[in-house]
């Protein structure tokens, strides 16, 4: 078991599997001009394995495979299917470009639950946040996923001037589609050029949602990061994830394995724990891991204490959302 010095279990390990990526969103990335990782510093997939291992046989139930975007690794697909033989539940977050070829070996390995990064319905703005113009194959690959009864949650960041409007057609998408959109507040991170006005709460989420729709909540797990809702009729659902106003922390059970194999407690810790290198001068990692979750903060990496009006992200000490892995 792994806990930290506040009683919380940690049992959901995200693993970043590279900080590459083939769309270039602002709020991710920092530029266009990204030096990646070179393949050396990352986890090589026996390393992977040997660390999934260990998290595993100290309680871990679910892995999370995340990027930059997972599937653009060359060594994905055996990544993946060597992470389906552990005993957890297997899930996955991408952009969803690559999904019908990953498709077989996804299924195969028993992931049966995807997170799609969706910020926009419109194909123009799509290009414009992405930077790439493949906004209709992401929606086929959506279909398709829903064809093979693959449960489906599309991952928007809600950004008020840009997105915010949109908030109606991605509940309308819902009313014949068995998905959950996941509206997120727009979190502070190293070169995201993150700014209070950008932000758009939880409380705004609701009542853009309420003007048009009836809103039941829905009762949640022990550990969603997620508040949950539905509409009377439609078959979806939604959720909001309120990091910024009304975050989860207390029941908290996540812990993130960078793709170049720094585990981080938090999302907004301003520290890691170098399991790499560790492991390849054959040192015991299992310390490492139990010191870093048992020093994790109370709440949001001990760094976002002010309200979110006031807060100067300039402030918080951080990596890109892009090397994090989410």
């Amino acid at each position: 078991m792994i806990a930290d010095s506040f009683g919380r279990v940690h049992d959901y390990l995200r693993i970043s599997l590279t900080d590459n990526c083939n769309f270039r969103c602002f709020y991710c990335m920092p530029e266009e001009d990204y030096d990646f990782s070179p393949a050396s510093r990352l986890m090589q997939p026996h390393e992977i394995m040997e660390l999934a291992g260990t998290f595993v046989a100290q309680g871990v139930k679910k892995i999370r495979l995340t990027g930059g975007e997972p599937l653009v690794r060359k060594d994905a697909a055996a990544i993946i299917s060597a992470l389906g033989k552990l005993p957890v539940e297997l899930v996955i977050t991408t952009n969803g470009t690559r999904i019908a070829e990953m498709l077989p070996v996804m299924l195969e390995a028993g992931i049966r639950t995807v997170n799609i990064s969706l910020d926009t319905l419109q194909p123009e703005k799509f290009k414009l946040i992405t930077r790439r113009d493949v906004f209709h194959q992401v929606r086929s690959n959506i279909e398709l996923l829903l064809h093979h009864k693959v449960k489906v949650k599309i991952n928007m960041v809600v950004m008020k001037g840009l997105n915010d409007d949109e908030i109606k057609d991605f509940i309308d998408w819902t009313k014949h589609h068995p998905i959950q959109i996941r509206f997120i507040e727009f979190m502070p991170f190293s070169g995201n050029k993150w700014t209070s006005n950008k932000m758009f709460s939880l409380e705004e989420i609701l009542a853009s949602i309420a003007k048009d729709f009836t809103v039941l909540p829905v009762e949640g797990a022990a550990h969603d990061t997620a508040k949950s809702f539905l509409i009377p009729g439609h078959e979806g659902s939604f959720a909001i994830i309120s990091t910024m106003t009304a975050p989860f922390c207390s029941s908290c059970n996540r812990m993130r394995l960078t793709a170049d194999g720094k585990l981080k407690n938090c999302l907004f810790s301003d520290g890691e724990t170098d399991l790499l290198t560790a492991l390849r001068n054959g040192e015991p990692v299992l310390p490492l891991i139990q010191a870093s979750i048992w020093s994790k903060k109370k709440e949001l990496g001990g760094q976002l204490k002010t309200h979110f009006e006031n807060l100067n992200a300039e402030d918080i000490k951080n990596r890109s959302m892009i090397t994090i892995g989410g």
